[in-house]
């Protein structure tokens, strides 16, 4: 059995008098709307979190009269039509392999393309720097004149270059990157890759210094804030925190039944913050004592054969199917489809596809890694991050209980619906924009 919904009937569907009701501004200190800026070095929804933040925030903000842009590296984003987009390419060698190798001479009159070519073969990560440089000369060059500058998390020296322009500017801190470089060395398999390792995320120093000039810096969930004042060495008075929304009107229930022993999970990636081949050894636990169990991963594993190398030990890849670049509409239909989700990660600044799934109302087991427990609340089961028999259990107790999934299911829904909007987002943002406005007048 799986939870049965009635969308159209549920208590948070819009009403037609709301339907259209247009929203209101958020009044700002004169009582006048925005003109914004989001900054996004990488926007690609199907690149992660970061992607689907630019996309739902920037429409919120333009629903409660803002204007806003986005100015955004590669891969870009899938924007609102009422928000214009910005495009600053880069070299890209990053993402595409076929181009790290291959100098090209017009590198030679363009210093941050030979420095994005020349970092990415030596094993570095480019990208928020080189976004950085980029943006720098598109202020000198085009003088736009914006009230307010938002980073969605680049943290490049660009931002110190607005702020001696007097720009009021601010910046989303998703997770700071060193939890993801702490668990990478922790997990490294000698001193070659621990140098790589090293080598990769040589970029946050630039990210600690500039996170420490900015007077205003968002993080998504308290988890994160703690460990942002931690790692960066911030006044915890800079740092607010706002929680993410989730779309519940595209993350609903979808009334049909579901396959009672498909377990769901999303991967973004394979680094081992994400907690892939703790999921994969408890779902061989699972299955030796429900032998039809499937597993079911929106995303990609690794490119060099570590995963699918585990997969073949472990005697599961008859039951593991992927599906990559999923559309929003394909992914509530998956979801729907699932006994239940999972969300293994070690670590999670907040934790978007926890909230997916609920919202889709779908059980949740998640560990308690960064801000999972303050979306999953006592809605979901939590784990401790890294305990395979733990995750296991949870996972199993669930899929021989159906009624206590329905309830799970429920009451996840619930909790999402009332505690994350995005326009509740949009407006607590906005308030630190004014702040931010304030402090650069003041």
């Amino acid at each position: 059995m799986c939870a049965s919904f009635d969308a159209a009937s549920s208590s948070d569907a819009p009403s037609s008098a709301d339907a259209a009701t247009p929203a209101l501004a958020v009044e700002t200190a004169d009582g006048s709307p925005l003109d914004v800026c989001i900054l996004s070095y990488r926007s690609d929804p199907f690149s992660g979190g970061q992607g689907v933040y630019v996309k739902h925030l920037s429409r919120e903000l333009v629903d409660l009269g803002h204007s806003v842009d986005v100015i955004s590296g590669r891969p870009y984003p899938d924007l609102d039509p009422r928000v214009d987009l910005v495009k600053l390419p880069g070299a890209n060698v990053v993402d595409e392999e076929r181009r790290l190798w291959a100098f090209e001479l017009s590198y030679l009159r363009s210093p941050t393309k030979l420095f994005e070519w020349a970092s990415a073969v030596t094993g570095g990560f480019p990208d928020p720097y080189a976004f950085g440089k980029r943006v720098e000369r598109y202020f000198e060059r085009n003088e736009p004149d914006y009230d307010v500058v938002h980073d969605n998390q680049s943290l490049c020296y660009g931002l110190l270059e607005l702020l001696e322009r007097g720009i009021p500017t601010v910046a989303t801190v998703h997770h700071p990157i060193t939890v993801d470089k702490e668990l990478a060395l922790r997990h490294a398999g000698g001193l070659r890759s621990r140098s790589l390792i090293h080598r990769w995320y040589r970029f946050l120093r630039m990210q600690k210094r500039v996170a420490r000039e900015l007077p205003h810096v968002i993080t998504v969930s308290n988890a994160s804030k703690q460990r942002t004042v931690e790692d960066f060495d911030l006044s915890p008075e800079t740092a607010t925190v706002v929680h993410n929304g989730i779309d519940t009107e595209l993350y609903e229930p979808v009334n049909r039944d579901c396959e009672p022993r498909r377990i769901i999970s999303t991967i973004s990636s394979d680094l081992p913050m994400k907690g892939v081949r703790y999921l994969l050894k408890a779902f061989e636990r699972v299955r030796r004592e429900e032998p039809d169990a499937e597993l079911l991963v929106m995303g990609d594993f690794d490119d060099d054969g570590a995963i699918a190398d585990l997969i073949d030990r472990l005697g599961i890849a008859d039951a593991i199917t992927t599906r990559t670049r999923v559309t929003d509409t394909e992914m509530v239909e998956l979801y729907s489809s699932a006994a239940l989700a999972v969300v293994p990660s070690l670590y999670e600044g907040f934790g978007l596809p926890a909230g997916e799934a609920m919202a889709c109302g779908v059980p949740v087991v998640a560990t308690t890694g960064g801000g999972l427990p303050e979306v999953v609340g006592d809605t979901g089961v939590l784990v401790p991050p890294g305990d395979v028999e733990a995750l296991a259990r949870a996972m199993g107790n669930l899929l021989a209980d159906p009624e206590r999934r329905e309830r799970m299911g429920r009451a996840g829904r619930e909790r999402i619906r009332s505690e994350f909007d995005w326009e509740e987002t949009a407006r607590e943002t906005t308030d630190i924009y004014t702040r931010a406005i304030e402090h650069a007048d003041g």
